[in-house]
């Protein structure tokens, strides 16, 4: 029992893989008013530090983001109780790197493989490839109206989402890296940066689209349906069937060949018919991802309140989980089990997709934001961290395991008076780059922390 009550009886312990950053697991007393710096004093003395590190503290698997003598409070409970406090090396707060000008505003997202290029989708209705010093290499003009959604498939080709109702595929070329697509042979006559397909089938704006491993995409639209595509042209149902001729052989002949050179030159694009439109929301549906674990697993959110598992090969829902607010945006946690979804209500919500409909919904709300939750990522490097965008022109940082935010990023052009357009409309979160974000500045903005570390 202690007998200072300004004491509190601490067990420390980390689940660091760095040897050195071990301390003996031996309970000592502690003052109750410490909060994270006075902790990170105390296990850099144990460590016999050099240099300082700083540290995050988790208690019962949430995060400490008070003082001691708080924590107890809130939990009821007394200063003789003893306390298992877990250490890990903090996330430190992510710093302006860079901020490329755009000419409308920045509406979508993605990175290349290798980290080299950015994509950006705009409400100008142009598709863009950014290098890493912020020059335009390549512009993809086609689309009627402005662009909600970009991917990045392979080095051959990438996909984008428009209000214009289409989705479009894009023949593209990295000289770097060896051009071995199956289609490849097929493509001749399509120049670089040209369209490849148009996808067509939805009945509204294409405002999400993911794309999985085996060659498929899935696409939300304000229609209330999710499609799903082919990455490979050929895979789908071509609309006009006067397009191509096919022999017995499933080979296309001479004959069509030569013609769709003809037709190609005259400004006539291949348009394709989805593989299967997934038909349950009752709204329009905001965003669509793949299961990473799973690409035959699907989930969606809606205006219309829901969250819905897909299997994308029967093209059924099989799993509805109903909130009370409008959700617009979706990302998955894998290793923990968990959906996050931004809403119309200002906060995300955490949910396990396994649980039961009939159960508790919501695991966990995180809140902070002051508008519409419309973009999630999460971080490559830590299984807990995700980041968001919001209509209140921020970016924040999150750990789940706490309520509140980390970080909050704010946009960084000096020119522009706080307030006015700067609604933050995409998010993403890449390896070796940082988190990228855009919106109404008309700004991609690149933020990086000194040190994301692995749990």
């Amino acid at each position: 029992m202690s007998e200072d009550k300004s004491q509190v009886k601490i067990k420390f312990f980390t689940r660091e893989k760095d040897e050195s950053l071990h301390v003996q697991d031996v309970p000592m007393y502690a003052p109750i008013g410490l909060k994270r710096y006075g902790l990170s004093e105390i296990v850099n003395h144990l460590l016999e530090s050099e240099q300082p590190v700083p540290f995050d503290f988790l208690i019962d698997g949430e995060l400490l983001r008070t003082s001691l003598q708080e924590y107890l409070t809130k939990k009821g409970l007394s200063s003789e109780a003893t306390l298992n406090v877990e250490y890990t090396r903090a996330v430190l707060p992510p710093s302006f790197l860079a901020s490329f000008n755009n000419d409308d505003w920045v509406s979508a997202l993605d990175v290349s493989d290798d980290r080299r290029h950015i994509y950006s989708g705009s409400y100008d209705g142009v598709v863009r490839t950014w290098n890493m010093s912020g020059k335009v290499e390549k512009q993809y003009s086609g689309h009627s109206a402005a662009v909600k959604a970009v991917k990045f498939i392979s080095s051959t080709r990438i996909v984008s989402a428009s209000n214009d109702r289409t989705v479009r595929l894009w023949k593209t070329k990295n000289d770097e890296i060896p051009q071995n697509n199956i289609e490849e042979d097929e493509e001749d006559e399509i120049e670089d940066g040209k369209t490849l397909a148009i996808l067509e089938g939805h009945k509204a704006p294409v405002v999400s689209l993911d794309v999985a491993a085996n060659n498929r995409i899935l696409s939300a639209s304000y229609d209330n349906n999710v499609a799903l595509w082919s990455t490979i042209y050929k895979e789908m149902t071509a609309i006009d069937p006067m397009e191509e001729i096919q022999n017995p052989n499933n080979k296309i002949s001479t004959a069509a060949k030569k013609r769709r050179k003809l037709i190609l030159k005259d400004g006539t694009i291949r348009r394709r018919a989805p593989l299967a439109l997934l038909e349950s929301h009752n709204g329009p549906v905001e965003q669509v991802i793949f299961d990473k674990n799973d690409n035959t697993v699907g989930y969606s959110v809606s205006q219309d309140h829901t969250i819905k598992t897909w299997d994308t090969v029967t093209a059924r829902c099989i799993d509805t989980k109903t909130t009370s607010y409008s959700l617009l945006s979706i990302a998955q946690l894998p290793t923990l089990n968990l959906l996050a979804c931004g809403s119309s209500v200002r906060h995300i919500t955490l949910h396990d997709p396994r649980v039961s409909s009939s159960s508790k919904v919501t695991q966990q709300q995180l809140v902070g934001h002051k508008n519409f939750v419309v973009g999630l990522d999460t971080c490559p490097e830590n299984e807990y961290l995700i980041c968001s965008a919001s209509h209140d022109g921020t970016v924040k940082v999150w750990d789940v395991r706490s309520t509140s935010p980390m970080y909050t990023i704010t946009r960084e052009d000096p020119s522009v008076e706080k307030g006015v357009n700067d609604k933050v409309f995409a998010v993403k979160w890449a390896e070796k780059i940082g988190i990228i974000s855009g919106g109404q500045d008309k700004k991609l903005q690149i933020n990086k922390g000194d040190n994301i570390f692995k749990n």
